[in-house]
């Protein structure tokens, strides 16, 4: 056997190859039907292009901020059901979209309240690590004093912010930008 090091391997695509059955598209299961939301968007690269062959990997507390976690130390309040998790992955032109519910106030690690949030991790070919990001909800008021969205630069803070697209709110945009001037802000984790 050789000592010599081999050349680093890119990831994937493997996502549609024993993956497929983990895809969750629609996280609503246990949650009333009027409090269902729809978020599309797009994963694009640096030139504004789209990834083909993307994954997006949804974690969520229900509309009273608990997590369906035994850890989630929050007393647990109203659909027990919900289970705050799905895998969505993009087509060709690097399109999502997905059902869920808003998130209520989060207790943050400090006894601070977080504003209702989707954590999200992007996986795709050519990325050895999971990105990290987050969709906040605009006009929501807790943004004003959440304290993960506060370390973001205000230049900056729309990139996580899932605007609505019709007068209910029912439906939200928000696109993942890779790199350039409208990248995403990605968290170390």
């Amino acid at each position: 056997m050789s000592g010599r090091t081999t050349p680093s391997q890119t990831v994937g695509p493997f996502f549609s190859i024993g993956f497929t059955w983990l895809n969750r598209v629609d996280l609503t299961e246990g949650a009333a039907p009027e409090n269902t939301i729809t978020i599309r968007g797009r994963v694009l690269d640096g030139d504004g292009q789209p990834v083909p062959d993307a994954v997006l990997e949804i974690w969520q507390a229900n509309s009273n901020g608990k997590y369906a976690h035994p850890e989630d130390a929050a007393e647990l309040v109203g659909s027990e059901a919900f289970w705050g998790f799905g895998r969505v992955p993009v087509n060709d032109m690097g399109e999502f979209c997905f059902q869920t519910i808003k998130p209520g106030l989060l207790a943050g690690p400090t006894g601070t309240r977080q504003a209702p949030h989707l954590a999200v991790s992007v996986f795709m070919r050519g990325l050895l690590k999971r990105l990290v990001t987050r969709i906040y909800f605009a006009g929501d008021s807790g943004n004003g004093l959440d304290p993960v969205l506060a370390q973001v630069p205000e230049s900056r803070r729309q990139t996580l912010i899932a605007r609505a697209k019709d007068s209910q709110g029912k439906i939200l945009v928000w696109d993942v930008h890779l790199q350039g001037a409208e990248e995403t802000v990605f968290f170390d984790c």
